[in-house]
């Protein structure tokens, strides 16, 4: 981030092909980071708010100044159905930046759900409305409307880029960042990867150990493993 991209909104982001976030959205984060080549994650802190939540969808990113969610609301009118909210902050907070009220506004415009590094509130009421929600914390402190950030440039969040168009999914093992040019052939390579898994998956219920299907004995003797009696 720069200081003359404070105060900025950026309109009519480039959005992936929806038909390879819908197919993207069929795997969950540990395959999509493991096709992706182990890239792409959030800090494990970002957890979901309540048990189940999950979420996909192409980025529209928000960049917050801490203790202060203006700019979620200058986010909202951006959004379009199927995208997902994610937003980081100039400095780390845990603030209750986002609660029932801005959820109700985004579920009208069609979001799929939040992604925060800071902290959300009114839980019960997100998982009733079935509107998923990943974050740093859970705060019942809120915030006020007084500073400037940003709607659409590229933020980083728990330690990731995100830039907007990014397809994020987000399920009970964390979070995972998909490039927007990259969806269609990560798509590709996490359909590959659970074709493969499940072929194992198979043999391991035939009672195939690992030891075998992976080829480890030999390097695991060359390496000094020894078996005994006893």
């Amino acid at each position: 981030m720069r200081l003359n991209d404070l105060g900025l909104v950026r309109t009519g982001i480039q959005r992936p092909d929806p038909d390879d976030v819908a197919r993207l959205s069929q795997f969950g984060v540990a395959t999509i980071h493991e096709a992706m080549g182990r890239v792409g994650l959030l800090r494990p802190y970002i957890r979901p708010a309540y048990s189940g939540a999950k979420l996909c969808g192409p980025a529209v990113t928000v960049l917050l100044q801490p203790g202060d969610n203006w700019m979620f609301h200058v986010a909202a009118e951006q959004v379009q159905a199927g995208d997902v909210l994610v937003a980081g902050c100039t400095t780390e907070s845990e603030d209750g930046f986002f609660g029932e009220l801005l959820a109700t506004s985004l579920t009208a415009r069609g979001c799929k759900g939040l992604v925060i590094d800071g902290g959300v509130r009114d839980v019960a009421d997100l998982e009733s409305m079935d509107f998923p929600v990943f974050s740093r914390a859970i705060n019942a402190k809120g915030t006020v409307k007084a500073t400037l950030g940003s709607v659409n440039i590229p933020v980083v969040v728990a330690n990731a880029l995100v830039n907007p168009g990014d397809v994020v999914v987000a399920d009970v093992d964390g979070v995972v960042v998909v490039p927007r040019e990259l969806v269609g052939a990560v798509a590709d390579a996490s359909q590959k990867r659970e074709d493969n898994e499940e072929a194992k998956r198979q043999q391991f219920r035939d009672g195939v150990l690992g030891l075998d299907l992976y080829g480890m004995r030999e390097p695991l003797a060359a390496a000094g493993l020894e078996y005994v009696e006893g």
